[in-house]
């Protein structure tokens, strides 16, 4: 059974574009990609779909000057099925195997636009990095994560609950039991996290040993994955590299914390290409003094996050009946979890059609630090958001952004509901999605 996701919408919509630009469906490797293209399929009349990685003769038929309309031909002889314009979706999977594949899906727009062709791939974010002037203009990107929570409740028919969520703010709270409800849900969604896989398990069998033998399939496959990535920097560099983010979790990341660590530039290197994966997610400093954020930003000071919060706690080994068991939010902290499912959902509901960056603010000053561990840009205007994993917790970091910047209102994520604290809003881990 097809679990609904976030960008569904997305791809109807470019279903129903009578001058569709190719569409790449971009991400990390399991978080669905090929089973959300393969429900789009079912909206249309005709589905091909084509596996680079699995029928290598297929490749052929991109080799020398053949047009957009040649490749369609020889696709629907191949495939016996009618290639026609608004009634056929073309998939080409595994297409990073393929570059001159990748290199005809500008051409598809060019000569047939109204033709629909969609692609995806894993480790895809390496061939395109490699070659020159992509697409410009000719190709549109749609970058797709792991189930956010959302999602994860839609999944669970909760459909009511969200829905109730979203019309919820300070004037008209959630009632408590919903509140704790959805409170329970969380925990669970912090534990298995949003891959595919292990939510679709989880769905169907409630049994959370399942979701951690199958997270633990998944981080072997990511590890064994470091082979592919270069050949430059050993697997063993990558892996080092990995498991420092995983420990160095919460703060900056020092690379003179890393295991072996006297290869400074294969470190560095190494960091690159898992961030490029889309492992691992960079939070960035930026000084905040106006907008774009991405214009004041120190490189030097980022913080990282592990693409999801399951493959985390699996990759700590923590002790996950504690959590379980856990009626404090501040106990499930461990490793600054709460902070990383922030970042997460920020990123996740935000536009599915950029690659978006995310930004922390931090002052150092005798006596009077200070940090902001998110900024969000919205109506022209810099939004500081503060993550607190309990119900307690001074707003000193807050206070100071907000008079230091001059900055109207600030937000704050923790465990208690909707209510507010002088300038700053307080908004309930589970309703991150009401920001957007």
């Amino acid at each position: 059974m097809y679990l609904k996701r976030l960008i569904d919408s997305e791809l109807s919509n470019w279903k129903n574009d009578k001058f569709c630009k190719p569409l790449l469906v971009r991400g990390a490797r399991q978080v669905g990609k090929t089973e959300t293209i393969r429900n789009l399929g079912n909206q249309f009349e005709y589905f091909i779909e084509i596996n680079f990685e699995s029928n290598k003769t297929i490749h052929t038929l991109f080799t020398g000057n053949l047009s957009a309309a040649e490749i369609s031909e020889n696709i629907s002889a191949i495939y016996k099925t009618p290639v026609i314009s608004g009634k056929t979706l073309i998939f080409f999977d595994e297409i990073q195997t393929c570059i001159p594949a990748i290199q005809s899906l500008r051409f598809f727009y060019e000569q047939t636009p109204d033709l629909h062709i969609i692609s995806a791939g894993s480790l895809l974010e390496f061939t395109i990095s490699e070659i020159p002037s992509f697409g410009v203009g000719r190709i549109r990107s749609l970058f797709m994560y792991p189930f956010s929570f959302d999602e994860f409740l839609s999944a669970l028919n909760e459909t009511g609950i969200i829905e109730m969520k979203k019309k919820s703010g300070i004037k008209n709270t959630l009632n408590e039991a919903i509140h704790n409800k959805l409170l329970k849900y969380l925990r669970k969604f912090l534990i298995i996290g949003g891959m595919p896989e292990v939510v679709s398990n989880y769905i169907h069998t409630n049994d959370l040993n399942k979701c951690f033998l199958i997270l633990n399939d998944l981080k072997n496959s990511y590890f064994d994955d470091f082979a592919k990535y270069k050949k430059i920097v050993p697997v063993n560099r990558i892996a080092d590299v990995f498991n420092s983010v995983v420990m160095q979790s919460g703060g900056k990341f020092v690379y003179s914390k890393i295991q072996n660590g006297d290869n400074h530039k294969q470190i560095k290197e190494a960091l690159e290409l898992l961030i490029l994966a889309g492992i691992v997610i960079p939070v960035v400093h930026t000084s905040a003094n106006g907008l774009p954020l991405g214009a004041e930003v120190d490189n030097k000071k980022r913080k990282m996050l592990v693409l999801d919060t399951g493959l985390f706690l699996n990759i700590l080994n923590l002790n996950i009946s504690e959590i379980i068991l856990a009626e404090d939010f501040t106990i499930i902290n461990k490793g600054s979890l709460t902070e990383m499912f922030v970042g997460l959902e920020l990123m996740k509901y935000n536009s599915p059609y950029q690659k978006n960056n995310l930004y922390y603010w931090h002052r150092e000053a005798k006596n009077s630090n200070a940090e902001i561990d998110y900024l969000l840009s919205n109506n022209n205007k810099i939004i500081p958001i503060e993550i607190k994993s309990g119900t307690k917790g001074s707003m000193k970091s807050m206070n100071i952004f907000l008079e230091s910047k001059n900055i109207e209102k600030g937000i704050r994520i923790s465990s208690e509901s909707f209510s507010a604290f002088g300038k700053t809003e307080v908004l309930p881990l589970y309703a991150i999605s009401n920001l957007f």
